[in-house]
């Protein structure tokens, strides 16, 4: 049996009971499991509303921190944390991969006109944009927990979007040539995009490469099999602020969202993000529970 405790902190979380977190589950695990049946894992979401992307960069590098040195500890049964937030002001953030600042196709003026920043970051990929109506989920994840390396990470993350617009009507698919979740709607479509040799993952093999929209973008960071960095999706998104950028470096594809694909039907954000975070929970609690039966 594998218990999958969510916690929806809805108070103001502060640094001091972030580092609380070990001496938390570890209390948790001792009144519940029994360690030689089962695995207590814990995973604590926390949602941060509207936050800058320089004040979440940084609380996701303190959280990694604190999942890595619990591992060592005796704490090492929690999975780990789940960041939900919108990003504001909005930001373009850069990866360090060669060519990706040239992917910024609007000039300084532009930005300053749009009232959108640029940020650059560790995260695997290229270019992305992050802003008000966009979802932007960061698993702070012990990937030992999960049995998962990078590869089948990136598919993790690809399927919990996929199910999660699959519960509001929308069809999506993999493409086997860019990493991310995409949709044969609404969205213009274009010329067939080279295969991506990225640190957002390698792309799905056996799978035809296929048209149409990207409304999620995704790209992580590992340390030590810890990520950080996550997925971004398009709920009410200002989609011309893509035009401000080659997204994902990925020249002719275009961009799309739940609102541009459901029209009125568009789901309100606090929906969207209850629904990810009960996929990411079953998810995450079938892993762990596949996880503990091999080893």
């Amino acid at each position: 049996m594998i218990v999958c405790c969510v916690w929806f902190l809805l108070f103001t979380w502060t640094w001091a009971e972030a580092r609380g977190f070990c001496e938390s589950v570890q209390r948790r695990r001792m009144s519940a499991i029994d360690s030689r049946h089962a695995a207590g894992i814990d995973l604590l979401v926390r949602d941060l509303g509207a936050t800058a992307y320089a004040e979440s960069l940084a609380l996701q590098r303190d959280l990694q921190r604190q999942v890595i040195e619990a591992r060592t500890g005796s704490c090492a049964g929690g999975v780990g944390y789940l960041l939900l937030v919108e990003h504001v002001p909005p930001v373009i953030t850069i990866t360090r991969r060669k060519g990706a600042q040239q992917h910024v196709v609007a000039t300084e003026q532009q930005l300053r006109d749009a009232g959108v920043e640029v940020a650059q970051t560790d995260r695997g990929g290229d270019v992305t944009y992050h802003g008000p109506g966009q979802l932007v989920v960061y698993p702070i994840l012990n990937l030992n927990v999960l049995g998962l390396r990078l590869h089948d990470y990136m598919r993790f993350l690809e399927r919990i979007v996929i199910d999660t617009l699959a519960g509001f009507g929308i069809e999506a698919h993999r493409d086997s040539s860019a990493t991310g979740v995409w949709v044969q709607g609404k969205g213009q479509t274009a010329e067939t995009p080279t295969l991506q040799d990225t640190a957002e993952g390698v792309s799905p093999q056996g799978l035809p490469p296929r048209q149409g929209a990207k409304i999620c973008a995704m790209g992580v960071r590992v340390s030590r099999w810890v990520s950080m960095h996550g997925l971004a999706l398009n709920v009410t998104t200002n989609l011309d602020h893509f035009n401000l950028i080659v997204p994902c470096g990925l020249a002719g594809r275009s961009v799309t969202s739940l609102q541009h694909e459901l029209g009125d039907r568009c789901p309100a954000m606090s929906l969207v993000k209850r629904v990810i975070v009960e996929q990411f929970s079953h998810g995450i609690a079938q892993l762990a529970a596949s996880s503990s039966g091999r080893s």
